[in-house]
């Protein structure tokens, strides 16, 4: 019985590197399975990200646009900008696992932390030759790899523009599409941008779904590059307009944080636990002092406060 179970597992482990190599060298036509997959997208977007409506717009559309051309014009590059626990990281892991099914486990799946990879900003040289050299051998295994960058706030100034060529026009280098590429970058930059528009469209009254886009992008553009902690500082990346769409996450209410500890209940089996949930929700801290509209932390201590309340 060992044996079969070994051997089951190692086939179905031969069968999901062979879909995700066959995803590498696959350009996705408009076909049944194109639609199903962005169906499939849109829907764990809706079902696992909570109060993030222009993340499931962007993202979604970004991904189907992007997907469905043979030879697309240039990589997809999205980043991602928003306070801890909106769901960032989320969106990315939930991407990586539709593109090749297991996101951060693939090998296609690249995942950079700045205070692990790249800690000393004495070594920026260094740091962009490495970097190079890692996505350029990257990209030689698998044109359609995914690259996400976490932490782009301790990013030292100058590592990341060494990707430039990487992000423009350039239809072949070193025989290879580099256009295919998805590129990914988390940052809290904006944070303070994105919470001033979502206080005042609270104050006024409006409903959360009425923000739209054109009212936060050029704010977080302007501070990813004009502030020295963003890792766009003074970027030729953003000068360039190599980014296809900077996408702010708004920070969360208390119904946002007690919709994360449902869905994290859920998860582990645990049902009609209404108050574990309110005593989740309650024991957040909120922002502004007089208002209370908004988790400091999003839903990133929501685990924690579980298995407290459990």
């Amino acid at each position: 019985e060992l044996k079969s179970a070994e051997t089951l597992f190692s086939f179905s482990h031969l069968l999901d590197k062979c879909i995700q190599s066959l995803f590498c060298g696959f350009s996705i036509n408009f076909t049944y399975d194109y639609l199903y997959f962005l169906a499939d997208l849109e829907w764990d977007l809706y079902k696992n990200v909570f109060g993030q409506h222009l993340v499931q717009d962007i993202v979604s559309e970004e991904v189907a646009k992007f997907l469905e051309k043979k030879s697309p014009d240039q990589p997809l590059v999205l980043s991602f900008h928003g306070s801890m626990g909106t769901g960032k990281t989320l969106v990315s892991t939930i991407l990586g696992n539709h593109l090749y099914g297991s996101a951060m486990s693939s090998p296609f799946v690249h995942q950079f932390v700045p205070t692990l990879h790249f800690p000393s900003h004495k070594l920026v040289r260094q740091y962009r030759e490495e970097l190079k050299s890692w996505v350029q051998g990257n990209l030689t295994e698998c044109a359609r790899s995914v690259f996400i960058f976490d932490e782009m706030e301790n990013m030292p100034p100058g590592v990341i523009d060494v990707l430039e060529p990487f992000l423009g026009p350039s239809h072949v280098v070193f025989r290879t599409n580099y256009r295919k590429a998805i590129y990914v970058f988390i940052s809290t930059t904006g944070d303070d941008a994105i919470l001033k528009v979502a206080l005042e469209n609270r104050q006024a009254g409006r409903e959360r779904e009425e923000i739209k886009l054109r009212d936060l992008e050029e704010a977080v553009l302007q501070m990813s590059y004009n502030s020295n902690t963003s890792g766009f500082f003074q970027s030729n990346i953003v000068q360039q307009k190599l980014i296809t769409r900077f996408v702010p996450f708004l920070p969360l209410t208390r119904n946002h944080v007690e919709r994360c500890a449902q869905s994290q209940l859920h998860q582990r089996n645990i049902r009609s636990r209404s108050d574990v949930v309110e005593a989740v929700g309650r024991s957040m801290f909120y922002a502004p002092v007089h208002g209370q509209y908004f988790s400091t932390t999003g839903c990133k201590a929501v685990s924690a406060k579980i298995d407290f309340f459990l």
